[in-house]
């Protein structure tokens, strides 16, 4: 018998040697992800393969799981403590190595494997780790399969038998390569910015990028797991402004910058200017539905309205349906409509065929970018962004709401603008043209001027957005509208930044 993990053990002692420790907030939404040492141990770490590996089977599906590790100091440790537990519930493990969190959803489909799981803790700072996982390509789980991995692991309901396997795929990575690169070379020559904060993606994607034709101007691409600038985000203003001086100095025509484990991509223009994920999207839906007619996308609630108002997708009758924020419901959610891609604000974009294979890879984001360029041979990074309407946009605010009551409070908020669109309420002044309620509310007026409140996945927190295609005052008039409604709970907190 396996021993019953721990919520807390005290390291340096023989019990942290001898008995598994799982913190139970580690199982989060879609993923898990534990500092370890502190929360979670090897033996811990070991619980959760056996416990994946019982979950695998009660799905139905073959055990057969292919798994890798991002660049830290640890994760290599993390990954054999997981694949002996793995192993121990009687799965076949193809081990592909060091590895972007993509390669391994590309080994699901190139090696015929059904499951995964990645050791990675993302762009999170060093002492964390992680594991992304699915049980059926291209998806990953989400909140049912982690709470019942949850359940097996911490009543350590294990169903360990023999018959367990290993197989380490040699030089995996040139294969993963070869998949990205094969397809004709870009006729415009771009000089571009590749940058990633001394992140696992440093090893793939400058000849990634070399290979396609693009002549790369290299940052921060040698691998060194102590991160000695910056934590690979490129959402973090460190990294862009970085990537900024670069592309500025070099006179490149784009920065491609890559997240620590190499699913995200972010954008900075030949200006310099950061170009959000969520206009990046605008922009590659433009660019694909000119290809692609009547073409369907999926956004998360979170994203600008251009999606639904510009012009150029509407004459290129584009279907756009937003839907739930996290990598893992917009990534269910474009394989269940078949779209042609997902688009996410935090920069997770998943492309289907004749793109990719629904699955979120920084990479394939970066060659569609540079593909959309290529087929505007006379217009800049900066001119294809400056095409877009203009829109006056809030960052993401987030006051603070305890987890025990922030959904309660989204779920009031929700009845009161259905409420008042029923009853024709006006919301700023004017009359409600939209309801999105599949995530919290996002209410849309006449003007197309929006509001959207939700409760944050994994904070403490209500999560709130707005914008204006009309002008900075009334995305103003939205958040007073948005905040007078919330200022009703007195749950509700201080903010952590407003407009």
């Amino acid at each position: 018998m396996f021993p019953k993990p721990k919520p807390l053990l005290v390291p340096n002692t023989y019990a942290y040697e001898s008995e598994p420790m799982v913190k139970a907030t580690g199982f989060r939404e879609y993923d898990a992800r534990w500092l370890f040492g502190k929360e979670i141990n090897l033996m811990g770490i070991q619980a959760l393969g056996m416990g994946l590996g019982a979950l695998i089977a009660e799905l139905g599906q073959k055990q057969e799981i292919v798994t890798g590790h991002d660049f830290r100091g640890y994760s290599a440790s993390i990954k054999y403590a997981l694949m002996t537990g793995l192993m121990a519930a009687g799965c076949k493990v193809h081990d592909i190595g060091l590895a972007v969190t993509p390669m391994a959803y590309f080994a699901q489909f190139d090696l015929d494997v059904p499951c995964v799981a990645m050791v990675t803790a993302s762009h999170n700072d060093n002492g964390w780790t992680g594991v992304k996982m699915g049980a059926s390509k291209p998806l990953t789980f989400g909140p049912d399969e982690m709470t019942r991995l949850k359940e097996i692991v911490l009543n350590a309901e294990f169903k360990n038998k023999a018959g367990g396997s290993y197989q380490f795929h040699e030089n995996y990575p040139a294969r993963y390569i070869a998949d990205l690169t094969n397809r004709p070379k870009l006729k415009r020559k771009l000089k571009v910015v590749v940058a990633c904060g001394n992140g696992t993606a440093g090893a793939f994607a400058p000849q990634v990028m070399e290979a396609i034709g693009c002549e790369v101007i290299p940052l921060d691409t040698e691998l060194d797991h102590t991160f000695p600038k910056y934590n690979p985000n490129p959402e973090d203003m460190e990294m862009l402004h970085a990537i900024r001086d670069a592309v500025l100095e070099h006179k490149a025509d784009v920065g491609l910058g890559f997240d620590g484990d190499g699913d995200r991509c972010g954008v900075v223009d030949n200006t310099g200017e950061e170009i959000f994920a969520d206009k990046v999207g605008v922009m590659l839906a433009r660019d694909m539905s000119a290809v692609h007619k009547d073409a369907t996308f999926v956004v998360d609630v979170k994203s600008t309205g251009l999606f639904v108002t510009d012009p150029v997708l509407q004459k290129q009758n584009a279907k756009t349906t937003y839907w739930k924020t996290g990598h893992s419901y917009m990534k269910r959610r474009t394989n269940e409509l078949n779209a042609l891609a997902g688009f996410e604000k935090s920069g997770h974009f998943f492309f289907n065929a004749p793109v990719g294979r629904g699955y979120d890879d920084g990479l394939v984001s970066a060659i569609a970018i540079c593909e959309m360029m290529d087929r505007a041979p006379g217009k800049t990074m900066a001119d294809l962004k400056d095409a877009l309407p203009k829109t006056w946009s809030s960052p993401t605010m987030s006051p603070h709401c305890a987890d025990e009551t922030k959904y309660g409070v989204v779920t009031a908020v929700v009845k009161h603008f259905e409420d008042a669109q029923k009853k024709g309420d006006k919301v700023a002044g004017q009359a409600i043209r939209d309801l999105v309620t599949v995530n919290g509310v996002r209410v849309t007026c006449e003007d197309g001027s929006w509001g959207l409140v939700r409760a944050s996945s994994n904070k403490p927190e209500l999560v709130v957005v707005v914008e204006s295609p009309v002008s900075e005052a009334r995305m103003h008039d939205m958040f007073e509208a948005m905040n007078v409604v919330l200022r009703t709970h007195p749950e509700v907190g201080a903010y952590n930044q407003t407009i």
